[in-house]
């Protein structure tokens, strides 16, 4: 893994960590509320129907393959990702990086 570089205070808070220096404060009721939103944040309750060129689904089915994942559940990944906005478009970065 790569090392990463450190300031003063990261270091002294993860020589601390590392020294079993922190209690959690995490009660019992919180954690039941953050393992039922996590469990909510997962359910599938709807269905849709898209259409898409065969070789778009050929190419997702690919690549789910080679995630070693079934290509619904890569669909829906993509989609949540698209959603909270971790997924970059990398040719529009390239594009705005290159004016």
């Amino acid at each position: 893994m790569k090392k990463l570089k450190l300031d003063e205070d990261e270091q002294a808070l993860l020589e601390a960590f590392e020294a079993g220096h922190f209690e959690s404060s995490l009660t019992p009721e919180r954690k039941v509320f953050i393992t039922k939103s996590a469990e909510a944040t997962f359910i599938k309750d709807k269905k849709i129907n898209i259409r898409i060129s065969s070789r778009d689904l050929t190419a997702i089915q690919r690549r789910a393959l080679e995630e070693g994942i079934p290509y619904q559940i890569l669909v829906s990944s993509i989609i949540h990702k698209y959603i909270s906005g971790s997924l970059s478009d990398i040719l529009s970065n390239k594009s705005i990086n290159n004016a």
